[in-house]
């Protein structure tokens, strides 16, 4: 069979830099840093006292206060940049067949604050179980792709992806692969995080996983620089709406970019640490290139994992010169890690709509927060350091990699009839 062709139509972001897309992609061009110290808790017994939160929220503007109350933050976020991208792509759901469109969404944890709320009230109790009513369908991960489905009334594939860091990105390509084979016109894809509380800060500090750079939080995400020292947490939600071709055409849509290829691979080695040389993030970019029928010469940008790890960096730049080749040396890469933080399940949607940005208006976004080199790099590699860098994009590639080894990557190109 002849696999349909699939675009991206829609899109909509609410992140640490920036609560639309128009001011999330002013942040990455302008190098933003959106790490500042927690507001959300008191982090005085805490290691690392910072974090990439979402700015100047308030759920009450765009949901109703008794409706915002029934969800945790991830779906909150959910919602809201769902509405930026079905508003942005101009659909209009009542004159379109809703059983053929449907909601594949992306989170690593899901309702971490409701999990750390409720449970906290049974331990300060006398051990009754009173739990709120809503405590599981608030908690559950596919519980935001069910209140989008519900929201605008769609009766297509509706399920959630979890693989860690990896979640939107695998939500993305199960998308992809649904419409490509006519099993949907349109599918909301994408992935919502909001684990910058308690638990998830401490849980991540117990781990050494995260910067503890409190006394200087806006550079403490420096990805591929000698003193990067962890992540930094990151929360927020992107969306990515993606329709097949002829659809898409029929009913008059914006066409921001086109998926080509979505990879996915395991490293099989380590619960939390990255294979050393590279294998599996290797692999996932093979394979993504190999579904997309491109060669790394195709490629003009590459959208890194990039979190700022000690050995994250290291192994993800060595599997780009293990594939690449010479080709390494004539594209641009770059983490938005560095401004945004790590999303966490989110990552892979935020980061895949910095890579459509930068198709659609040939900018590569920066990494910042550079200062010293590290001979661990190959510094004939083109990082984007400090600064948006003005050229062509024909196609770019975003990688993300979670915990378990689960790596995926996806990649777009610029659109032609």
């Amino acid at each position: 069979m002849e696999l349909k062709r699939v675009v991206v139509t829609g899109l909509g972001a609410l992140t640490p830099i920036g609560n639309n897309v128009p001011d999330f992609w002013e942040g990455l061009t302008n190098g933003v840093s959106g790490a500042a110290p927690i507001k959300g808790f008191d982090t005085e017994k805490f290691k690392t006292k910072f974090a990439c939160e979402v700015k100047n929220f308030n759920p009450e503007d765009f949901l109703e206060k008794k409706e915002a109350r029934k969800l945790d933050p991830f779906v909150q976020y959910a919602l809201v940049a769902t509405d930026e991208a079905v508003k942005d792509g101009g659909f209009d759901f009542e004159k379109l067949d809703t059983n053929r469109i449907g909601v594949i969404w992306g989170a690593g944890i899901g309702g971490l604050k409701t999990f750390l709320d409720e449970i906290s009230n049974f331990a300060k109790g006398d051990g009754t179980p009173r739990y709120n009513p809503f405590f599981i369908p608030k908690m559950i991960v596919d519980i935001a792709p069910g209140h989008i489905s519900i929201k605008y009334g769609l009766r297509g594939p509706n399920f959630a992806t979890v693989s860690a860091c990896a979640s939107s990105t695998n939500a993305m390509i199960d998308a992809f692969n649904y419409i490509r084979l006519g099993m949907a016109d349109v599918i909301i894809s994408g992935g919502s995080e909001a684990i910058i509380n308690e638990a998830g800060m401490g849980g991540f500090n117990a781990m050494h996983a995260l910067s503890t750079r409190n006394e200087d939080p806006s550079t403490a995400s420096r990805p591929f620089d000698k003193d990067r020292d962890g992540f930094v947490a990151g929360e927020g939600a992107g969306t990515i709406i993606l329709e097949e071709l002829e659809h898409a055409k029929a009913r008059g849509a914006k066409i921001y970019a086109e998926l080509v290829g979505g990879g996915m691979s395991a490293d099989a080695n380590h619960i939390t640490a990255p294979h050393p040389e590279g294998l599996g993030a290797r692999m996932v970019m093979s394979n993504a290139l190999k579904d997309a029928g491109l060669t790394t010469a195709d490629i003009d940008y590459i959208n890194v994992h990039g979190t700022s790890t000690p050995l994250g960096d290291i192994s993800e730049t060595k599997a780009i010169g293990t594939l690449f080749g010479e080709d390494a040396y004539r594209l641009n890469i770059s983490s938005t890690k560095s401004m945004t933080g790590h999303l966490l399940g989110a990552a892979g949607a935020v980061e895949a709509i910095a890579a459509i940005l930068a198709v659609k208006n040939d900018i590569v976004p920066p990494t910042i927060n550079h200062f010293t080199d590290d001979p661990a790099f190959d510094p004939k590699l083109n990082f984007t350091f400090n600064k948006a860098q003005k050229r062509t994009v024909r196609a770019a590639l975003s990688n993300t990699f979670g915990f378990g080894g689960h790596n995926a990557s996806v990649i777009f190109k610029k659109y032609e009839d």
